[in-house]
C-alpha cells in the first residue's frame, strides 16, 4: 500500500524600508500536530541598490533553512520520546 501525504509551506514576506530589512516567515502545515515556523532576515547595505527581489530571495532562503533545522529538531525529539535515547540527526 502506498501512503500519500501533502504538507504545505506558506511563505510570508515583509519589507521595512526605514530599516532596509526584509523579513520572511515560512510556516509548515501538516496533517498532524507538526506546525513549525522558520524565520529569516535580509539586510540591505545603504550603498546597495534597492532591488526588492534580492532581499526577498535571501530572507526566504534563510527562513526555509531555519525551517529545515526546526524540522530535523522535531524529528529528533520525536525519536527520543519513543526510544528514550539521545539521537543526533545532524549528519
Amino acid at each position: 500500500m502506498i501512503a500519500s501525504r501533502r504538507w504545505k509551506v506558506d511563505v510570508f514576506i515583509d519589507e521595512n524600508d526605514d530599516e532596509r530589512t526584509t523579513h520572511a516567515e515560512a510556516r509548515l502545515l501538516t496533517n498532524d500536530k507538526t506546525h513549525l515556523v522558520g524565520r529569516g532576515v535580509a539586510h540591505r547595505h545603504p550603498n546597495d541598490l534597492e532591488v526588492a527581489e534580492i532581499g526577498d530571495e535571501l530572507a526566504v532562503a534563510r527562513a526555509l533553512s531555519n525551517l529545515a533545522h526546526e524540522l530535523v529538531h522535531a524529528a529528533a525529539t520525536d525519536i527520543e520520546q519513543i526510544t528514550k535515547q539521545h539521537v543526533d540527526l545532524t549528519s
